[in-house]
C-alpha cells in the first residue's frame, strides 16, 4: 500500500479568502479561527492610522505566495509549484526542457518504429 504524500505545513495567501486572503491564510497557518485574526488586523488597522495598516497589509499579500489550487502529491510537484511562483519564467523553462526530452525520446521511438530493420525483424519474427 502507497503513503499519500503529506507536505510540510507552509504559509500561503488563501484563495478563498475575502481580501487578498492574507487573514485566512495567517488562521489556517496559525490555527487559530479566521474570526481572531480578522479582529486583530482591524484592532492594527484602527490603532495604527488607515495608510501604514493598509500598506503593509498589501506588501504581506504580494510577497506571500497563493495557495495551491491542488494539493501536492510529491515533492517534486511542490519543487515546481516552488520554483513557479519565486520565477515563472524559470519554471517555464523547466517545462520547456521536459517537453523537449520527451519529444526526442517520441522522436527516437518513431525512427525505430518506422525503420526497415524493425519491419524485416517484425516479418521474421511472426
Amino acid at each position: 500500500m502507497t503513503q499519500a504524500y503529506e507536505p510540510p505545513r507552509r504559509l500561503y495567501r488563501s484563495r478563498r479568502g475575502m481580501i487578498f486572503g492574507v487573514c485566512r491564510g495567517l488562521a489556517d497557518y496559525s490555527g487559530i479561527a479566521t474570526f481572531w485574526v480578522r479582529l486583530a488586523a482591524l484592532i492594527i488597522l484602527f490603532g495604527t492610522g488607515f495608510f501604514p495598516a493598509i500598506a503593509g497589509y498589501v506588501l504581506v499579500a504580494v510577497i506571500m505566495n497563493p495557495e495551491p489550487v491542488r494539493p501536492f502529491t510529491s515533492p517534486e510537484d511542490e519543487e515546481f509549484y516552488g520554483s513557479y511562483t519565486s520565477s515563472r519564467t524559470a519554471a517555464l523553462h523547466r517545462l520547456k526542457r521536459t517537453m523537449d526530452r520527451l519529444d526526442s525520446r517520441i522522436r527516437r521511438m518513431e525512427h525505430v518504429v518506422t525503420s526497415r530493420e524493425y519491419d524485416w525483424e517484425r516479418r521474421l519474427n511472426s
